[in-house]
């Protein structure tokens, strides 16, 4: 078996391995050449499993996304997906030879962070991906959603899906810029329709609210047969968003309201006049992270609190062990490999789920998973975020 990079000429290939690996057939094309979710593909980070007849047995590929880290640092992310093996080929070794493979590709690019989002929560491990955003579903009858204090609803316009785009791009920029965890949203998808709604052309309304003439915030949604499913709401203003919830609850002809993607520890159960009013389900993780290079992850993002921390760090699947010493002060850190006794022995998964802020590292030492000599405290204050990462990117 070899792995291989792709070109452009491998596409139709690349495509029917990974939907025959899914057991999934490819979309009918859209005669405007948009809404596909591979039609963002970057062929030129792509790969290929084929064995010694040269026959495609499995897929991996990576797209060039910037993502946000606390303490609103922008930085360059890539985006594992389309990771796939025929079903006559698994428990080969393939899947494990091709993530090997791309992690040496994305190292060999300079790259320090790779985010994906897990298919199996079982797979990805395994490979120094941890679980480090969260997302949930939240349901709301409208008779139950009356809020306990006045909303200030500013101006709200409706729009079609194939009239908003500029307006949704450039909020949704704002946005992901001062959110943790969340991922930019290149122009060429929203170009492309690529990926899932609302970035294709799938039907959908969009609330725009507006502060004088500039928009700051967007709900996008569908009703049907009294459901009012809201894709996301985006926006930096947690007023903005309450208008916007509010605007969806109070809407003609519908019964119940279902946010897809509220964050964890969001304000909207609090704004409810019944705590209870919103339904929580669907509680899962979202954005999976790996580092690549420990002492620059760690050097890049913005820290809230000042102090240091010895950490040993174990990488199995790459074979990699180190020991840092992370030294944080007015904001910034400094890490170098150490002999210090570590505070924390962890494995590298483990990290990318605190990386971010979204995972106590006290909670993962109750788990059972990272070892803590001493208190966990003096880690729990370092790795805290100042809102709660949340990525709500499909790709």
């Amino acid at each position: 078996m070899q792995i291989r990079s792709t070109t452009a000429q491998d596409l139709d290939v690349f495509l029917g391995t990974v939907h025959t690996a899914f057991g999934r057939f490819p979309e009918t094309p859209d005669p405007d050449g948009g809404g596909l979710w591979w039609s963002a593909l970057e062929m030129d980070r792509s790969l290929l499993a084929e064995t010694e007849d040269g026959k495609a047995v499995g897929t991996a590929t990576a797209y060039s996304f910037e993502l946000t880290l606390p303490g609103d640092v922008v930085v360059p992310a890539a985006g594992i997906t389309a990771v796939g093996v025929l079903p006559t080929h698994r428990r080969q070794g393939v899947l494990t030879e091709m993530m090997r493979y791309q992690l040496g590709e994305l190292r060999e690019r300079g790259e320090f962070l790779s985010v994906l989002l897990s298919s199996e929560g079982g797979i990805y491990g395994r490979f120094g991906y941890g679980p480090a955003t969260y997302t949930r579903r939240m349901t709301v009858q409208r008779s139950q959603g009356a809020f306990r204090t006045q909303v200030r609803t500013g101006a709200i316009e409706v729009l079609p899906r194939s009239e908003a785009t500029d307006v949704m791009e450039q909020v949704y920029d704002r946005y992901r810029r001062t959110q943790p965890g969340a991922l930019g949203r290149p122009h060429r998808w929203w170009a492309l329709g690529a990926g899932m709604p609302p970035m294709t052309p799938a039907p959908r309304y969009v609330a725009v609210h507006r502060d004088g003439d500039q928009p700051d915030g967007y709900a996008t949604y569908v009703l049907d047969s009294g459901t009012l499913t809201i894709d996301e709401i985006i926006t930096t203003d947690d007023a903005v968003f309450a208008a916007l919830a509010r605007f969806a609850l109070d809407h003609d002809l519908v019964t119940e309201v279902v946010f897809k993607q509220v964050p964890t520890g969001h304000p909207l159960h609090w704004m409810f006049a019944d705590f209870n009013a919103g339904q929580v389900s669907g509680e899962m993780d979202w954005l999976w992270m790996r580092l690549l290079d420990v002492p620059r992850a760690l050097t890049t993002r913005g820290w809230l609190t000042d102090g240091e921390i010895v950490l040993d760090v174990d990488d199995p699947f790459l074979q990699e062990r180190h020991r840092y010493l992370l030294t944080v002060e007015n904001g910034m850190a400094e890490c170098v490999e150490t002999t210090r006794d570590p505070d924390l022995e962890l494995d590298v998964r483990d990290l990318g789920s605190l990386y971010l802020g979204g995972t106590a590292p006290s909670t993962l030492v109750r788990a059972g998973h990272v070892t803590a000599h001493g208190s966990a405290a003096k880690a729990d204050a370092l790795f805290r975020s100042e809102r709660p990462p949340h990525c709500l990117h499909w790709f």
